[in-house]
């Protein structure tokens, strides 16, 4: 069902939030999780060696270090009424192959990802890119929160350009 809606009559976020409004259906939310691995390493051109080493401490070594990130994706949608979904879970765990998966997996970020060659690959910045690789592709539901954890209790939440986390909302960072 790649490209395509689940039925005819797919619902739009706005709809379905019109809906709640007459007691008919809320908002649902769906999550899938993906994992990948990559290595990355923190330097500001901005920073003198002696300041980014201060800052960023191991993280600094240029020969990088690695991760296994655990990805959640969450969407937002009405379910549709012929499906009974938010949308196609496969159509889902395809679009984060190609557009995540395969671009991140087993990769040095700084050197093989473009848009880490002048950015400091921080899983805050690798969240919103991630945001912006998947957000064009999700047609017949919206993205809501990307979740990144680089390690189990390291995570950050991105809800996308200009929107604020919703209270209980996490956000944790430390160095690695």
């Amino acid at each position: 069902m790649e490209g395509k809606a689940l039925s005819d009559r797919a619902v739009k976020p706005a709809e379905a939030a019109e809906q709640a409004a007459n007691g008919r259906q809320g908002m649902i939310y769906l999550t899938r999780r993906a994992e990948f691995s990559a290595s990355h390493y923190y330097h500001s051109p901005a920073l003198s060696a002696e300041e980014n080493q201060r800052l960023y401490g191991k993280c600094n070594n240029p020969h990088g270090h690695g991760h296994n990130y655990v990805l959640e994706v969450t969407v937002r949608g009405a379910i549709d009424s012929r499906s009974g979904m938010v949308m196609d879970l496969k159509q889902l765990k395809e679009i984060l192959r190609r557009e995540v998966i395969d671009v991140l997996d087993h990769r040095f970020l700084n050197e093989e990802v473009p848009a880490f060659r002048h950015v400091i690959p921080t899983t805050e910045n690798l969240t919103v890119e991630i945001w912006h690789m998947l957000a064009p592709q999700l047609e017949f539901c919206e993205l809501d929160r990307i979740r990144l954890y680089e390690t189990p209790d390291l995570f950050v939440d991105y809800f996308g350009p200009g929107q604020a986390a919703p209270p209980g909302a996490g956000q944790t960072r430390a160095k690695d």
